[in-house]
C-alpha cells in the first residue's frame, strides 16, 4: 500500500453505528488516507429532519477515530452535492461504498475515464446485520426500532406477554423521568405552556399521558399525536374526563392494562398508535402510569411525551438514545406474568 493511497467516502453517517465502523474500517483497510465526506445539513435534511447536525455526526465519527487511534489517517470534509471530488479528484485511489451504492461508483469510474482520469477501487463493504437478521441502518435508529448494535429496544417475544412492575421500583417511578416543569395544580396549563415551549418544530409525535394532561392540551387548541387517558387522576376516578373532546382524534383505540402491569396488550396497541398517521386517542381500561416506559422504548428518537406530576406540575421528556437505555434498564427489573 503506496503512502499516496487516499480513499473517498461519502455519506449521512448519523447515528454512528456498527455499519458505519465497518465501512470505515474496511476503507482504512484499502488506503493510507480516509477522506470522509459528510452530507452537508442541507442536503440531509431534504432527506430526513430528524438527522443530527454535521457538526455532531462529524464529532462521532471523530470520537470513533481517536478511540481506535486512527485520527492521523482521517478527515472529514463536506460533501454539499451528489458525488463531491470522485469524479475530478486525480490523486484520489479508492472510494469506500456498499451494496447500494455500488453503481454509483461504477458511473463515477465511468465519468473519470472519460476525463482521462484513473479509475478508483472501489471498496465494497457488506452490511452489518441486527440481530433481527436485517442491515443496521441509521433509519432504523431514528424510528426507535434498534439500536447501535443492532439490538430491538423491545423484541417481538415480549410484546407478547404481560410484565409486572417490582416493589423495588416503586421509589424511583414516582420521581419525574424528564424535566420538571412547574406550575399551579389548579391551573395545569400554566406548566403545560412551560412545557410546550421546550419543544422544538421538528420534533417528532407529541405524546400526552394521562386525563388532565390530555385535557389541558385539548383545552389550549393543541392535539397531541397520541393521548392516553383512563379516566382516573390520582388514581381516583376523574370526573371531568367524561366531558374530553374527542373530535380532534379520528383514531380511537382501546385496551386493558390493569395497576402495576404493563400488559401485551397495552404495548400492542401503543405500537399501532406510534404508526397511525392520524392524531390517537388511547382509552386504557386500568392504568396508564407506567405506559411512558413503552412508549419511549417503541417511539422514533425525538418524540416529547408530556404526563403530570401530582402536585407539582408536569414532566417532559424526549425519546433519545439515553432515555431508551434507561427504560431497557426499568423493564428489565420488571417480572413476566405467568
Amino acid at each position: 500500500m503506496e503512502g499516496s493511497s487516499v480513499c473517498l467516502v461519502g455519506g449521512t453517517f448519523d447515528r454512528f453505528h456498527l455499519g458505519h465502523e465497518a465501512l470505515l474500517l474496511g476503507s482504512l483497510a484499502s488506503s493510507e488516507k480516509v477522506e470522509v465526506w459528510l452530507v452537508s445539513d442541507l442536503m440531509a435534511q431534504i432527506k430526513d429532519r430528524a438527522v443530527r447536525r454535521w457538526d455532531l455526526r462529524a464529532l462521532d465519527i471523530y470520537d470513533w477515530a481517536a478511540e481506535h487511534g486512527l485520527s492521523e489517517r482521517l478527515t472529514i470534509h463536506s460533501l454539499v452535492d451528489r458525488v463531491g471530488p470522485a469524479e475530478t479528484r486525480p490523486d484520489a485511489t479508492a472510494i469506500g461504498c456498499t451494496p447500494e451504492t455500488r453503481g454509483a461508483c461504477d458511473t463515477i469510474n465511468e465519468v473519470r475515464a472519460e476525463a482521462g482520469l484513473s479509475p478508483l477501487t472501489i471498496v465494497e463493504v457488506s452490511h452489518i446485520l441486527a440481530l433481527d437478521g436485517t442491515p443496521i441502518s441509521s433509519t432504523r435508529i431514528r424510528a426507535g426500532e434498534i439500536d447501535r448494535e443492532g439490538q430491538r429496544w423491545l423484541g417481538p417475544s415480549e410484546m407478547g406477554y404481560d410484565q409486572r412492575m417490582p416493589d423495588i421500583l416503586d421509589d424511583e417511578l414516582k420521581q419525574p423521568f424528564g424535566t420538571l416543569h412547574e406550575g399551579p395544580e389548579e391551573d395545569p396549563s400554566v406548566a403545560m405552556a412551560a412545557a410546550l415551549a421546550e419543544i422544538p418544530e421538528k420534533s417528532q409525535k407529541l405524546i400526552a399521558v394521562g386525563d388532565v394532561c390530555v385535557q389541558t392540551l385539548v383545552d389550549m387548541a393543541v392535539t397531541p399525536d397520541i393521548g392516553l387517558v383512563d379516566g382516573m387522576t390520582k388514581r381516583e376516578p376523574w370526573a371531568p374526563a367524561a366531558d374530553l373532546d374527542r373530535s380532534g382524534f379520528p383514531n380511537l383505540l382501546t385496551c386493558s392494562n390493569p395497576p402495576g402491569l404493563l400488559t401485551a396488550d397495552l404495548k400492542n396497541t401503543l405500537q399501532r398508535a406510534l404508526a397511525a398517521d392520524e392524531a390517537t386517542l388511547v382509552v386504557v381500561d386500568g392504568e396508564e402510569d407506567l405506559a411512558p416506559i413503552i412508549i419511549h422504548l417503541l417511539a422514533p428518537l425525538g418524540c416529547a411525551v408530556v404526563y403530570g406530576q401530582p402536585g407539582k406540575g408536569v414532566v417532559l421528556r424526549f425519546t433519545s438514545r439515553e432515555t431508551k437505555e434507561n427504560c431497557r434498564r426499568l423493564l428489565d427489573v420488571f417480572t413476566r406474568e405467568a
